[in-house]
């Protein structure tokens, strides 16, 4: 990266902040009419943190897109504020935790940049990634040290400290679906029979999709976990396509999903409630109910009374809704910065995703182009699957808001996804080696 495109993402990263912490000062000056005496910790606190890890970016990955690393420090920076407003109404939540969190987060993506000099050394660690994610996945399932937290199983508890595992086995997976396919993609590309308009896969290469579908129902059904269910398997698809270009593998994923899910919903009956919840969410009987439709209606009511442009910073009443520090904040951030304001986060979250598959049209391998293509799409479907959820246009998941939400395991998971979009980055967009004139004949020179 040259000098001058170094020093306009030190300019954007400082803007960020900037953004950040006036929107700390509204919060005060909407809730007491004064600005937060620990505005300048806070302050002090996320610019330090993010020029760290630009100094990091910059010594280790010089080429890397300009535009990633401000972009999320300003969704993660909004996430910090909103923690802390309803930290005001609520002492559940806790600004200064999710700062602790953040702050490993960045000595995550910095270890990963410094460690991790060339991503293509993943693609020889393919089947070691299937295997880690698998077991990342069954570890809640395992007694004694899974824990079940508001009817899902998908943490361990490690005395007082607890991890939700799947976070990080979701990277795994899609180091080990991008290293498949690329190994495999001209056997899967291959057509059968012809079904209407759609050329079918032959049935002998259908068992990875069934392989996969099984593991996200049984994800569904053991951990109570529709969630990452849909976010693995969809991954999985979305990645197959762009892998083979094959529209049929797309319909068949689909169809294995809902199928699946139906039935699922048909036998369990925890996933046959999320599904009562999504069609009927404002009848009575749902909503008196424990574990019905009041978190989900309580978030509409408050993105409806924001509006358009929100009540204002420090203005609403987010801790009316259930959960609106982590799987809600979505809503509590509507509430109070409006339709607009959301629109705004969203468009945020769209640049990401962008600058994530540019980076997979410039790669230069197949693995590099199936990694950040896949990586890119998980961070698209897990925020479509909470705004969906809270929404009402999907059934609700429990997933979070990615660099948002309260917690640890996925905003670590999250830093870490960052980190390897950004060393794709670099190498994509690092020029190639020069050509060496000697004696007029021209000799290129690896570097």
């Amino acid at each position: 990266m040259t000098a001058k495109r170094r020093g306009a993402q030190l300019i954007m990263l400082a803007f960020a902040v900037a953004i950040v912490m006036v929107a700390y000062a509204n919060v005060g000056l909407g809730i007491n009419g004064q600005v937060p005496a620990g505005m300048l910790t806070y302050g002090l606190g996320l610019g330090g943190l993010m020029l760290a890890a630009y100094f990091v970016l910059a010594k280790f990955a010089p080429w890397a897109d300009p535009l990633i690393l401000p972009l999320v420090t300003l969704v993660n920076g909004i996430g910090l504020v909103m923690i802390y407003r309803i930290e005001q109404d609520t002492k559940i939540a806790s600004a200064a935790t999710q700062l602790m969190w953040t702050a490993l987060g960045i000595v995550m993506f910095s270890v990963t940049l410094i460690v991790l000099r060339d991503h293509r050394a993943l693609q020889r660690m393919t089947y070691t990634a299937g295997f880690v994610g698998l077991a990342l996945l069954i570890l809640p399932l395992v007694p004694f040290l899974g824990k079940n937290i508001n009817g899902a199983r998908i943490w361990i508890a490690l005395g007082s400290f607890s991890i939700q595992p799947g976070e990080f086995a979701k990277l795994a997976l899609v180091v080990f679906f991008a290293g498949y396919l690329v190994a495999k993609r001209d056997v899967l590309a291959l057509a059968g029979r012809r079904l209407l308009f759609i050329d079918l896969p032959r049935a002998r290469d259908l068992g990875p999709v069934l392989i996969t579908w099984i593991v996200s129902v049984g994800v569904l059904v053991l951990e109570k976990d529709l969630g990452t269910s849909l976010l693995l398997f969809g991954t999985f698809i979305a990645m197959l396509y762009i892998a083979t270009q094959r529209t049929s593998w797309v319909i068949i994923g689909v169809l294995l999903f809902v199928g699946g899910a139906f039935v699922a919903g048909k036998i369990f009956s925890h996933v046959g409630d999320r599904f009562e919840v999504w069609l009927h969410p404002s009848d009575p009987e749902l909503f008196f109910k424990v574990g019905g439709s009041a978190q989900l209606m309580e978030g509409l009511f408050g993105m409806g009374s924001g509006g358009i442009l929100g009540t204002g910073l420090g203005q609403g009443h987010p801790a009316m809704i259930p959960l609106s520090f982590s799987d809600f904040i979505f809503p509590a951030t509507g509430e109070e910065l409006g339709l607009t304001g959301l629109m705004a986060i969203l468009m945020v979250y769209a640049l990401i995703v962008e600058r994530g598959l540019r980076t997979a049209l410039a790669a230069r391998d197949p693995f590099s182009k199936l990694l950040a293509g896949g990586l890119s799409f998980i961070l698209a479907w897990q925020v479509f699957i909470i705004v969906g959820g809270v929404t009402n246009l999907i059934p609700l998941t429990g997933l979070v808001t990615p660099f948002m939400s309260q917690g640890g395991s996925a905003l670590l998971a999250n830093w870490i996804l960052i980190a390897l979009l950004v060393r794709m980055s670099d190498a994509a967009r690092r020029p190639p080696p020069q050509a060496i004139q000697d004696e007029g004949l021209t000799q290129v020179f690896q570097r």
